[in-house]
C-alpha cells in the first residue's frame, strides 16, 4: 500500500509543479482587479496596471480551470510504464470524453440548469483507467485487417470508449452525492459557531478533490450566509452583504457576522501552511533538502501571499490522505477560533496577505479587529509545524524529496575515473551493456538518487561495471536492481530511455 500511494504521488509531481507559478499569477491579479478592491484603493485603477493584473488573472486561471485536465493527463503519464507520450494523450482525450459524456447526458435527460462537476476525483478515475489499460494493452497485436490500430493507436480508442462508461457512471451517482452536500450546508448554517468549524473543516475537506465550490457558493452568495440592510438596500449572502458594508461610506462598527466564513482562512494560509511546509523540508535527509527545497519555499509562499494552497497541499495529500484530514481538522478549528475572536475580515476569493491588507488592516482595526490574526495566527504556525513534523518524521511519510538513500554515503559525490573521460552517452550505453543488453531490460526509472531497474535476468548483470560507471552502490531487489548515481541518475535515466527508444 506504501508504495502504491508513493508511485501515485510521484505520479502528481508533474502537474504539482506548475501550480505554485500559476497561484501567484491567479492570486496577485484576481484579488487587485477586484471590483471591491478597485472602489476601495483608486490607485488600483490605473488602465495599464489594470492591464497587467488581469491577464496575470487570466494566465493563472487557465491552469485552475482547467486542473482535473492536467491532473489527468499527469497521472496518466506519471503511472504509464513506457510510452508516456502516448498515455498523456489518451489521458486528455478520455477526459475530455467523460466531461462530454456526462454533458450530453444531462442535455438529454436532466432538467435544465443541472450540473454535475467530479472535480479531481473525476481526473483520478480517468486518470488511473487510462494508464492501467495502456500498460496492458499497449503492445497488442490485433488480426491483420486490423493491424493499424494496434500497439500505442490502441490505446486513446479503448481509454475512449471506457470513458464513456465512466462519465455514465458519474452521471447517476454524482447528483445525490451533490444534493446531499446541499443538505449539509443548510444544516451547517444553523449551528453557530459549531457550524463555522463544520463549515471550514467539509471546506478544506472537499477542496482536496475540487468539490468546495459545492459548500462555499451557498454562503457566500445566498440567504444561508446572512441577510442585512446596507445603505437602505436588503443585500443576501457573505460576501454580498461584506462588499456592501466596504462600499458603504457610513458603515461603522464590526463587518458583517457572515464572515465568518471568510476569517478562518488567515491563520491557517499566512501561517500555518507556510509552518506545514517549513517542516516538511526540515524533515527530509539533509542532502536532499537543497534539490527539494524551492518546492516548499514556493508553495508556502503561494500560501502566504495568495491564499492558494494546492501546491503545497497536493505535496502530502496523495501520500498521506489521513495528514491531509488532520489539516482540513486543524483549518475547520481556525475558522472557529477566529469566529470566537470577532475577527471579520472578508476576502475576495482567498485568504492570505493581499486580501488580509487590503480588506483587514487597510479598512481598520475597529471594523476587522485584524491583530487578532497576527497572535493567534504565530501560536498556529507553531501548531502546523509541531503537528506536521511529528507526522512525517513518526510515520515515514513519503513526500517529495523524502526518500533517504543512506546507502549511497558520502562517496555519491566522488566521481569515477569512467565518470570523468567518458561522455553521459557513453557512460549510458556502458550501463546497458552490464545490464546483460537491450533485450534483457524491461524499464528503467529515476528516483531522486537512484537507477531502479527492471531486467529478465539478473544473474547477467556486471555490477562492477556499473560501478566503474560511477555506482556508489548496487542494491538487489525483486525483478531487478537499484544503483545509487546520486544526483546523475535522472540524466541517466532519460539518456538509457533514448538509446533504447522508450517514450
Amino acid at each position: 500500500m506504501f508504495k502504491k500511494f508513493s508511485q501515485l504521488g510521484k505520479a502528481f509531481m508533474l502537474p504539482i509543479a506548475i501550480l505554485p507559478a500559476a497561484g501567484l499569477l491567479l492570486g496577485l491579479g484576481g484579488a487587485l482587479t477586484n471590483d471591491a478592491a478597485v472602489k476601495a484603493y483608486p490607485w488600483l485603477g490605473v488602465a495599464w496596471l489594470q492591464t497587467i493584473l488581469k491577464v496575470m488573472s487570466f494566465a493563472g486561471n487557465a491552469v485552475f480551470s482547467n486542473i482535473a485536465l492536467i491532473f489527468a493527463v499527469g497521472l496518466a503519464v506519471g503511472l504509464a510504464n513506457g510510452d508516456k507520450g502516448t498515455a498523456g494523450l489518451s489521458g486528455a482525450v478520455s477526459f475530455l470524453v467523460y466531461t462530454a459524456t456526462i454533458a450530453g447526458l444531462i442535455q438529454m435527460f436532466s432538467p435544465k440548469g443541472t450540473t454535475v462537476d467530479t472535480g479531481v476525483i473525476g481526473s483520478i478515475v480517468i486518470g488511473g483507467m487510462v494508464a492501467y489499460l495502456h500498460n496492458r494493452y499497449r503492445k497488442i497485436e490485433l488480426p491483420q485487417f486490423l493491424g493499424f490500430f494496434g500497439g500505442s493507436r490502441f490505446i486513446p480508442i479503448i481509454t475512449s470508449f471506457a470513458a464513456i462508461f465512466i462519465g455514465a457512471i458519474f452521471y447517476m451517482i454524482w447528483p445525490p452525492i451533490q444534493d446531499q452536500m446541499i443538505v449539509v450546508g443548510h444544516a451547517i448554517a444553523k449551528m453557530g459557531s459549531i457550524g463555522t468549524f463544520l463549515y471550514g473543516f467539509l471546506l478544506r475537506l472537499l477542496g482536496a478533490v475540487g468539490l468546495h465550490h459545492t459548500i462555499y457558493p451557498l454562503f457566500w452568495y445566498t440567504s444561508l450566509g446572512g441577510t442585512a440592510q446596507v445603505a437602505g438596500h436588503t443585500v443576501v449572502g457573505a460576501q454580498n452583504i461584506f462588499f456592501a458594508q466596504l462600499a458603504d461610506p457610513n458603515h461603522v462598527g464590526l463587518f458583517t457576522y457572515g464572515t465568518r466564513f471568510f476569517a478562518g482562512r488567515f491563520a491557517t494560509m499566512m501561517f500555518g501552511l507556510p509552518a506545514a511546509a517549513f517542516a516538511m523540508y526540515r524533515s527530509l535527509p539533509k542532502k536532499n533538502r537543497k534539490k527539494n527545497g524551492g518546492l516548499y519555499l514556493s508553495g508556502g509562499l503561494t500560501s502566504f501571499l495568495t491564499g492558494i494552497t494546492e501546491p503545497l497541499e497536493y505535496t502530502f495529500l496523495f501520500v498521506a490522505p489521513w495528514l491531509y484530514v488532520i489539516h482540513a481538522f486543524l483549518d475547520g478549528l481556525s475558522f472557529y477560533f477566529a469566529d470566537i475572536l470577532n475577527i471579520r475580515i472578508g476576502n475576495s476569493f482567498s485568504g492570505g496577505l493581499i486580501d488580509y491588507l487590503l480588506f483587514g488592516v487597510l479598512q481598520g482595526k475597529d471594523k476587522t479587529n485584524w491583530p487578532n490574526v497576527i497572535w493567534f495566527g504565530i501560536i498556529w504556525a507553531i501548531i502546523y509545524y509541531v503537528v506536521f513534523r511529528f507526522c512525517i518524521t513518526k510515520f515515514h511519510v513519503a513526500i517529495p524529496g523524502m526518500e533517504d538513500d543512506d546507502d549511497s554515503s558520502s562517496v555519491t559525490t566522488k566521481e569515477s575515473k569512467s565518470e570523468k573521460n567518458s561522455s553521459l552517452h557513453e557512460q549510458s550505453e556502458q550501463i546497458i551493456t552490464a545490464l546483460g543488453g537491450a533485450n534483457n531490460i524491461e524499464s528503467v526509472e529515476a528516483c531522486a538518487t537512484r537507477l531502479r531497474i527492471s531486467v529478465k535476468d539478473n544473474s547477467v548483470v556486471n555490477k562492477q561495471v556499473l560501478k566503474d560507471v560511477g555506482a556508489t552502490a548496487v542494491l538487489d531487489v525483486s525483478g531487478g536492481l537499484q544503483a545509487v548515481y546520486g544526483g546523475k541518475a535522472d540524466l541517466f535515466s532519460q539518456e538509457i530511455n533514448d538509446i533504447l527508444g522508450n517514450d
